[in-house]
């Protein structure tokens, strides 16, 4: 049987990296993962639709560089923003969960 003492959670290790949750720093790392995520989801959306980043930023009138810094992560974007990608862009739903 083997000692799990040396052992962590990603809890842990989130607390150990960015802070306890709640702090300033678990924040800004938590917002940024979020914006990540939603970038991938975006992502996988336009590559499952056989679009290129080009063709989704003209559905919504929009340039390819903003499409690219959202899938990347980079750009804070508003629920309506996020609406026209999926649901006018997309041609997806969009629904919101708060849990």
């Amino acid at each position: 049987m083997t000692d799990n003492k040396d052992i962590t959670t990603i809890e842990d290790h989130f607390t150990e990296r960015y802070g306890e949750p709640g702090s300033p720093t678990r924040v800004d790392f938590e917002i940024k993962a979020k914006a990540f995520l939603i970038g991938e989801i975006i992502r996988e959306e336009r590559r499952l639709a056989k679009m290129t980043q080009e063709q989704l930023a003209d559905r919504i009138g929009a340039k390819k560089s903003f499409i690219s810094r959202i899938e990347n992560g980079q750009s804070d974007i508003q629920l309506s923003t996020l609406y026209r990608l999926l649901e006018i862009g997309l041609g997806k739903k969009l629904e919101l969960i708060v849990s």
